[in-house]
């Protein structure tokens, strides 16, 4: 995100523009709390995980006295136009904005990679790779002992960081939100692996499946005799949302944060800016916030003739 909230404010500045920030998300933005964004203002940030201006959950935007007190902050700072870095709930209060007639524009970033308008959003390579070191590192130790792990990974209700990361750390099996999934069905995966003379057994569970990590935990309890492993759970957790920004992000925030700013420049208002096949677009928020966005299950096919 710092890499975005850079090249919002550089490219800004290029245009001989004035960019303020807003500290702490759109509790911030109710309080008037605005930072200046100069170009030395945002030196030397791109390596840093998160965000220089923080974010906060604000039940109070929710509401329509929220959102006025918002408007009125942006207009007394003599703000113009606003640019919101953020995922679903982010991109849900920007919409909420423009409807009321406010110039905005998004920028897709989350780990959860659960938002229309961008193949690939902001900080999913970065979450992918350190759950990926996670299972690297756990394999060595499940293959030491002959263990499986169940290795919980974060997404929300989007399996494509528990998809990626199985495909790419040659797991058993994944457990995802948009397949349903028979605890047997896993049972019979490990067992098999046993049998086949396996050293370890992987299965990535993804935190919003019915069956996560703890739940299958619990259920095989009781019959962890009949898996042939030693099971182990490891939740991997908020590691994944820290970090240092993988160059793949930083270049796909830049880009993004550019393509932001030429927006307003072209008084395109009410869109988001995303990657889409490699190249950059803008998709209105109204299509973004309304449609779900779907795994590529062509992917999770391939994983199963890697077993």
């Amino acid at each position: 995100m710092n890499a975005a909230i850079r090249a919002v404010a550089r490219t800004s500045h290029y245009k001989g523009w004035t960019t303020v920030g807003v500290r702490g998300g759109y509790e911030g933005l109710i309080n008037g709390i605005f930072v200046p964004l100069g170009t030395r203002d945002v030196g030397g940030i791109m390596q840093r995980g998160g965000t220089i201006l923080g974010s906060a959950r604000s039940p109070e935007f929710k509401t329509e006295r929220g959102q006025i007190s918002a408007i009125r902050s942006l207009n007394e700072e003599g703000v113009d136009a606003l640019v919101v870095v953020g995922g679903n709930g982010s991109q849900t209060g920007n919409y909420a904005l423009h409807k009321r007639g406010f110039p905005v524009v998004g920028i897709a970033s989350t780990i959860d990679n659960d938002l229309t308008g961008s193949d690939v959003t902001i900080g999913v390579d970065t979450a992918l790779n350190i759950a990926l070191e996670a299972i690297d590192r756990l394999k060595t130790t499940a293959s030491s002992h002959q263990r499986a792990f169940l290795i919980e990974v974060m997404g929300r209700n989007c399996g494509y960081l528990a998809l990626m990361s199985a495909i790419a750390g040659g797991a058993e099996y994944v457990v995802l939100p948009e397949v349903t999934t028979d605890p047997e069905d896993i049972a019979s995966v490990l067992t098999k692996a046993y049998e086949k003379g396996k050293a370890h057994a992987i299965i990535v569970v993804a935190e919003g499946a019915r069956y996560n990590a703890t739940a299958l935990d619990q259920y095989f309890t009781e019959h962890r005799e009949r898996l042939g492993f030693d099971l182990r759970m490891t939740i991997i957790g908020h590691v994944q949302r820290g970090g240092v920004p993988s160059a793949s992000d930083r270049i796909l925030a830049t880009r993004l944060g550019t393509a932001a700013v030429e927006q307003i420049d072209q008084g395109n208002y009410g869109t988001l800016v995303g990657e889409i096949k490699g190249d950059i677009v803008a998709t209105p928020l109204e299509k973004v916030i309304n449609t779900p966005k779907t795994l590529d299950m062509s992917l999770l096919d391939m994983l199963h003739m890697m077993d």
